[in-house]
């Protein structure tokens, strides 16, 4: 008995030690996760297979995409993603049409959702991936009555043109949701991680469930958007030039916000000048 207890604690310590050091070393910890999970999957690519098959019958198929609720949950990552963009879209803007008035918010929050945005789910994994590599979804796959053969990992094909399988852009909208509780206020950190986490992990087992992506895309695109969101952060957070503090920012806002009304007072009075001569034309005839 006493032995085991031992080896537990034994085990407990390196996981605490392993977790102390991916906290300390974020980047190389994504580094090594990427990489164990693509060495994962090039050498035993029947998990794969076998992940999906959890989901599909021979009578039914991928039985989840007959489940009008689960259709409907698919869409709540997209639509929470198109709020938080939006919102902080107009954040930015009200900076720039109101520019007397202090923010709604550090103007580094917005940008820094916005870039991971842009750059995670929107550049690397569709732009670039999934519309370049090819890779089948699972429903294409001839073991789950499509026509065409599953291909592993980071294997550029011609099987698929565009928005294909390679790697899911749900499952990397659901970690950017949780990449925003970097720049969450603290107090609200523990709350946002404990509803965003399980929701990132049931939006990407549901794209799963579809047949619309493997095991192995959704595992890849967590650790490739975790680390655009852990360099964006370093850049704009930990190793930030001066340009970039939020004073900086609001000082650059605040200059461009005046001259954005400068032109628009100017272009308005011309609008204005303009509209009365027509009206006085059109009082004369």
């Amino acid at each position: 008995m006493s032995e085991q207890i031992d080896r537990k604690q034994q085990i407990a310590g390196y996981l605490r030690t392993t977790c102390d050091w991916a906290y300390a070393h974020p980047v190389r910890a994504l580094l090594i996760y990427i990489a164990a999970v693509s060495a994962f999957f090039l050498a035993f690519p029947a998990v794969d297979l076998w992940a999906s098959g959890l989901f599909y019958s021979a009578d039914q198929g991928f039985w989840a995409q007959g489940e009008p609720f689960l259709r409907r949950f698919r869409h709540l990552g997209p639509h929470l993603v198109k709020i938080i963009a939006v919102l902080c879209v107009l954040v930015l803007l009200a900076k720039l049409f109101l520019p007397a008035r202090r923010p709604f918010m550090p103007l580094r929050t917005p940008v820094f959702l916005l870039t991971t945005l842009i750059l995670g789910p929107g550049v690397l994994v569709n732009l670039i991936l999934k519309n370049n590599w090819g890779r089948p979804r699972p429903v294409m796959v001839d073991v789950f009555g499509g026509d065409m053969p599953y291909q592993p990992v980071w294997l550029p094909t011609n099987w698929c043109d565009t928005n294909c399988s390679f790697v899911s852009g749900e499952a990397s909208a659901g970690m950017w949701l949780v990449g925003a509780v970097l720049v969450a206020p603290v107090a609200w950190r523990l709350a946002l991680l404990v509803f965003l986490v399980p929701l990132g992990l049931l939006l990407s087992l549901n794209r799963i469930a579809f047949g619309g992506h493997f095991l192995s895309d959704t595992l890849l695109s967590w650790g490739l958007t975790l680390l655009v969101i852990v360099l964006v952060h370093r850049f704009l957070f930990v190793q930030a030039p001066r340009w970039l503090h939020d004073s900086h920012l609001d000082e650059w806002f605040t200059r461009k916000g005046r001259v954005l009304q400068v032109l628009l007072n100017r272009n308005g009075a011309r609008l204005v000048a303009r509209l009365r001569r027509f009206l006085r034309m059109f009082s004369t005839h």
